[in-house]
């Protein structure tokens, strides 16, 4: 099986980033911009899109900013459009706009389970379905980043977000294999906490999804949130970079957390029945038992921490 080309130079090359215009997204967006890349970040709300210019002014750096919602697919396919028009190419998609739902299962309500399925699912598909095609047009290959979480991996108290970030990384997984041969790599990103407001956009919800089953986060909430020590948004870009220039499958920023991880595979490992195998059966299913992608992963060496961080 082919293995992707790590796209090591990034100088000029055309990025775009949904939810770019805060949070993580931005930090992603700093990290592109100071390597050298054309920078376009998509958000719903203006005032962060103005803000986001304002911030990238003061580092002398530059990013377009396009109000756009990721629920919207023929406003997804009409940026894509635009930014193949406008800069000739796009090489480098980064499906990172969600809504962090958190809470009991049991509380959410269908408008509940509508509206992070719509966002954190279906944006990350009409994300793909826009641009891939401008990715593939050039021919000469790009990469496309899928913001996941670490709750994909560890589904312990959001349930429903942590449904859709498990299924962003099964999908990144699954498109990382088909594209590789075109020379387009796909990556599943999974940071931990990271301070962004990402809890606090859960506040400004479109009306067609009704009533939440769930308490709005309060300003104490907030004000707690800045005090903890979680990794900033701009050093969260900067690993999301080094993944890219890196070619990896699974970018992940915290390892504080690999041990958790790796005590819940070993659960789902020891789940497996202990008989022999059923040779006949696994012949049938080599697609199940072919780990080549995996094994690339495994044989190269673990990130270090960006420069200056």
């Amino acid at each position: 099986m082919k293995t992707q080309a790590p796209l090591r130079d990034v100088q000029n090359k055309v990025a775009v980033i949904t939810g770019g215009s805060s949070g993580i997204g931005r930090g992603i967006a700093l990290a592109f911009a100071r390597a050298g890349m054309t920078v376009v970040v998509t958000g719903r709300r203006q005032n962060h899109l103005d803000e986001t210019q304002e911030v990238f002014a003061s580092h002398g750096l530059q990013a377009e900013g396009r109000s756009v919602d990721v629920t919207d697919l023929q406003g997804m396919r009409e940026l894509a459009d635009y930014v193949a028009d406008r800069y000739g190419r796009v090489d480098v998609l980064v499906n990172n706009a969600g809504i962090g739902l958190t809470g009991p299962v049991e509380k959410a309500t269908p408008d509940d389970w509508n509206w992070v399925i719509d966002v954190n699912i279906r944006g990350v598909g009409h994300g793909i379905q826009a641009f891939l095609p401008k990715i593939q047009a050039h021919g000469e290959g790009g990469w496309i980043i899928n913001t996941s979480s670490m709750g994909g991996l560890m589904p312990i108290v959001a349930g429903l977000y942590s449904m859709t970030k498990a299924a962003v990384i099964a999908l990144s997984e699954a498109l990382h294999i088909e594209l590789r041969e075109q020379n387009i790599g796909v990556s599943a990103y999974m940071p931990g906490p990271v301070h962004s407001n990402i809890a606090l956009g859960t506040a400004n919800r479109p009306a067609q999804y009704g009533e939440s089953g769930y308490q709005p986060p309060s300003e104490e909430f907030a004000a707690l949130a800045k005090k903890q020590p979680y990794m900033s948004a701009e050093e969260a870009g900067e690993r999301v970079l080094q993944g890219l220039q890196r070619g990896d499958m699974f970018i992940l920023t915290h390892p504080e957390f690999k041990e958790g991880v790796a005590i819940r595979h070993r659960a789902i490992e020891h789940a497996f029945p202990d008989e022999p195998l059923n040779q006949e059966r696994a012949a049938a299913i080599p697609f199940l038992t072919d780990a080549t992608v995996y094994t690339q992963e495994q044989e190269r060496p673990s990130p270090t921490p960006p420069v200056g961080h």
